[in-house]
């Protein structure tokens, strides 16, 4: 039998382990802003995300805003508000940084609460979300969502005090109590109402230090009789609204533990593995003691982390890369960065990032690239995307070019010192990695800047050189050479290119400006990573009668197809073509596939209508169409940042890559089209893929008013062989048009957006080019393509060049796939070079000659070399060759 004297000690017992874990819990899930007392840096810590970051700083305990602006904030990263029953509570103290200065007369201090972006994403409200404003402003009103002039004003001077926000929600009410206290922690005011939304608290809460008037827009997203909230982001930095916080907290039943959401310090890598050399570079945010602690490159010993490799972080870029040789790539490597840092106390935390080094898929039957371009945050961070990639499971991953905008993240840009255009770049393209990091950790990447990746809107590098000094915009652009500071542009190169291989030439070009053009061989294809944009020449100056201006003759009568070649214009330079020649002629390895990657294809596949084709001002203007709808008067139009220009270059770098019998991929059209090139005749060359942008502000499109040449059957109108406008042959095999989807936001949708899968069958040799939109689920039975795609070929259509006749059938014994490589006797001249499908190939050649075949593995012992080959209009000699 249980006394009552039991029992009631039972009761107690039971009431404190109910008592006690709930407090637990809740104790894990409340916030607790405690940060490091000595220490100065840029970046806050793991737990916060600042828009934008060079306008704060972590200051001895401190979140300082050091630039006075609109809707300066700094958002929690790791903990939400929910939508329920419960109770929740934020403080913080805060004051002038400069006590002898007054603040703005409009602006305001506090807090954002329930911050909500528009794509369901944690990353996305935090950097554009809109949030339910709470605070104190300048003239000593507290409001709760809008200022309100019957509200007393109070006397504070703002040297010191402390916010707190009390909200209860019961049932579908929502109560917010606003209080204020002075320096010495005493209760002068409050601001009770509880005419709300519960909806309205729940998402992300930040710190507000806002210079201008909170925006009261009529019709707000989040309820139409009450005025949406807000305060503009602003470009400008003035004012002096300077202010500091600390010792935020949250806590409460309504607040949610996210942990799992903490970014850095070590934020994301790129790997790259070649000839069994692992490059690695990882990423980190401006932290203060870049100087004191390596970051640690580790791998597992007998299930213990192991550092193999230490290296400092670069002072600029706050980057590491890790070169390490002999690298095991027979096998799945787990590896772990380490780091050490003050993040929230005065003691050195460790930070990890882990991932794997995938083993070398040299058995792999099928190589898959996944490629992207124009990567704006509009839809960021585009997990319909990443989660669509992820079912490919790509061996490889090729970002080929503007990795950010000038417009990302909102406030602008800032140029005016190196210390500043490094940290606004350096904000831009952690929202690059913290949307593909997971995909990048465990693949090799490779990620090549384009012209917006270095603040330009065109740019013809020109070897380096310097715009003009007093010129800005396409004034300066169009001349050639780089707007901004060579140690920057050598700063944003090293973030996304100093994991890449070793280049093949790393000779500086003007202004000391890097290179990194290099090779990759990677599960037996050979990649060539080109730079088409940093030696190639600028056409205002060559073409003086055109009148260019950002790229496009202003001069209606000039025609850039018959007058627009330039003599002396460069597009590759000397130097890079003399790595595609070598490069053409390199399958060791048993390297059986080659891949060009570049910015840009050499081709110009858009079209404009007739009456707006000397600009592309008016292309975000195009009326988007209906998919059985069709633009009565475009024309292929002539913009000189195409790399269908300059022509005769153009044609010069085909004939090297189709050498190799190689495919061609890039970007930065914003269009998806797959083209094969022509030099001669129609298809004689390589074909090429560029990747449809993955957030399009620039919609172009390819809507030719007659019907090209030897259409296939079936296909759109806007396919078949042309002239682009340049003149140069391409044939349309696909094109991923703007068209109206049904799908909302329509600025994402409708504009042609999506990624490419490029698929190398190592047992055919057949590729296949594949055009996704973002917004199709790949893994479905139904899900479709663009309409055209996929495109199927083989290698061999890659040199599709008409033959003047043949060489003697080879027929090898003794060694399976060799190489073989055709050489002309007289000029010495490589031909072609190839690793064979097979034991038997009929050379074609295209003059009539003396040649030499060479055949086997080139660059060792085990090469057959025969001389004096005559060649005949039919081939019906055999050529023995036996290992």
């Amino acid at each position: 039998m249980i006394t009552n004297e039991r029992m009631i000690k039972n009761f107690i017992i039971i009431f404190f382990v109910i008592i006690y874990g709930c407090s637990s819990n809740q104790i894990e899930n409340d916030f607790a802003g405690m940060l490091p007392q000595h220490v100065s840096r840029t970046w806050i810590g793991s737990n916060y995300w600042a828009n934008p970051m060079q306008d704060w700083q972590l200051n001895n305990g401190r979140i300082e805003c050091i630039a006075s602006g609109g809707d300066r904030n700094v958002v929690i990263l790791t903990r939400e508000i929910k939508n329920e029953n419960g109770r929740f509570e934020i403080s913080t103290e805060f004051g002038k940084i400069k006590t002898n200065q007054k603040l703005d007369e409009v602006g305001w201090i506090g807090f954002k609460i329930g911050i909500q972006g528009e794509f369901s994403d944690f990353r996305d409200s935090a950097v554009r979300g809109e949030g339910f404003p709470v605070g104190i402003s300048t003239n000593g009103r507290l409001f709760i969502g809008k200022i309100d002039s019957s509200v007393s004003p109070i006397d504070f001077s703002f040297e010191k005090g402390k916010l707190k926000l009390i909200g209860e929600i019961k049932e579908d009410d929502l109560n917010l109590n606003l209080q204020l206290f002075d320096k010495n922690d005493v209760l002068i005011s409050s601001l009770a109402n509880n005419n709300y939304e519960t909806d309205w608290v729940k998402g992300l809460v930040a710190l507000v230090s806002h210079s201008g008037s909170l925006l009261q827009k009529i019709n707000g997203k989040r309820n139409t009789d009450y005025p949406d909230w807000g305060s503009k982001p602003g470009t400008n930095r003035k004012g002096n609204m300077n202010v500091w916080f600390k010792n935020v907290n949250l806590s409460g039943s309504l607040v949610e533990n996210h942990s799992e959401r903490s970014f850095g310090p070590l934020l994301f890598s790129q790997y790259t593995l070649s000839n069994q050399i692992l490059k690695l570079t990882v990423q980190l945010p401006p932290i203060s003691n870049i100087n004191e602690e390596p970051v640690q490159f580790q791998i597992k010993n007998n299930a213990i982390w192991e550092t193999i490799s230490e290296e400092k972080i670069d002072t600029l870029s706050r980057t590491s890369t890790f070169r390490i040789e002999n690298w095991n790539a027979a096998n799945n490597i787990p590896y772990r960065l380490a780091y050490k840092v003050k993040d929230d106390t005065d003691e050195l935390k460790e930070f990890y990032r882990e991932g794997i080094i995938k083993k070398e898929p040299l058995d792999k039957k099928e190589i898959v690239i996944a490629g992207f371009t124009g990567n704006n945050d509009l839809g960021f961070p585009n997990n319909e995307l990443v989660d669509a990639v992820k079912f490919h499971n790509p061996d490889v991953l090729f970002f080929s070019g503007d990795q950010i905008y000038e417009g990302v993240g909102g406030y602008g840009i800032q140029t005016n010192s190196l210390d500043k255009i490094t940290l606004d770049y350096l904000r831009k393209w952690y929202l690059f990695g913290w949307a593909y990091g997971d995909l990048m950790r465990d693949r090799p990447t490779v990620s090549i800047p384009d012209d917006h990746d270095v603040y330009h809107g065109n740019i013809w590098g020109a070897g380096g050189i310097a715009t003009p000094s007093g010129l800005v915009g396409a004034d300066a652009q169009d001349l050639g050479g780089y707007k901004y500071f060579p140690e920057w542009v050598n700063m944003v190169q090293r973030t996304q290119t100093s994991h890449l291989p070793d280049t093949y030439d790393s000779l500086p070009v003007a202004q000391n400006i890097g290179v990194y053009y290099c090779n990759m061989n990677y599960g037996g294809v050979s990649f060539a990573v080109l730079e088409d944009r940093k030696f190639k020449s600028a056409p205002k100056t060559l073409l003086p009668n055109a009148k260019v201006y950002n790229g496009w003759a202003q001069n209606k009568k000039f025609d850039a197809k018959k007058d627009g070649d330039a003599k002396g214009a460069k597009l590759l330079g000397e130097r890079q073509l003399k790595f595609l020649e070598d490069w053409s002629s390199d399958w060791k390895n048993n390297i059986w596939m080659k891949v060009v990657l570049s910015q840009t294809i050499f081709a110009n596949v858009a079209t404009l209508p007739q009456e707006f084709s000397h600009s592309d001002n008016i292309v975000p203007k195009l009326q988007i169409f209906q998919p059985d709808e069709y633009p009565p008067d475009d024309i292929p139009v002539q913009d000189m940042d195409s790399n269908g220009w300059p022509q005769t270059p153009r044609n010069k770098a085909l004939e090297i890559i189709r050498k190799a019998f190689a495919v061609h991929i890039a970007g930065d059209q914003h269009l998806g089209s797959s083209i094969q090139y022509g030099i001669e005749i129609w298809n004689d060359a390589s074909f090429a893929f560029c990747v449809p942008a993955i957030s399009n502000v620039w919609p172009r499109r390819w809507f030719p008013n007659y019907e090209g040449k030897n259409r296939k059957q079936n296909m759109p109108k806007y396919t078949g062989e042309y002239e682009d406008g340049f003149g140069n042959l391409i044939t349309v095999h696909a094109v991923s048009n703007p068209y109206f989807s049904g799908k909302e936001p329509s600025k994402l949708y409708d504009r042609a957006t999506g990624y490419g899968i490029i698929k190398l069958n190592r047992e055919s040799r057949d590729v296949t080019f594949e055009c996704w939109p973002r917004w199709v689920d790949p893994s479905k039975i139904d899900a479709e393509q663009y309409n055209g795609w996929p495109v199927k070929f083989n290698q061999m259509d890659n040199f599709n060049k008409n033959a003047f006749g043949y060489l003697p059938e080879i027929i090898v014994t003794g060694m399976k796939n060799p190489v073989v490589q055709i050489i002309n006797q007289t000029t010495n001249e490589i031909i072609y070079t190839i690793r064979i499908n097979g034991n038997k190939f009929t050379p074609k050649i295209f003059d009539e000659g003396i040649y030499t075949i060479k055949i086997g593995e080139l660059g060792t012992n085990k090469i057959k070399i025969i001389k004096d080959v005559l060649a005949s209009k039919k081939s019906r000699d055999k050529l023995e060759v036996k290992f």
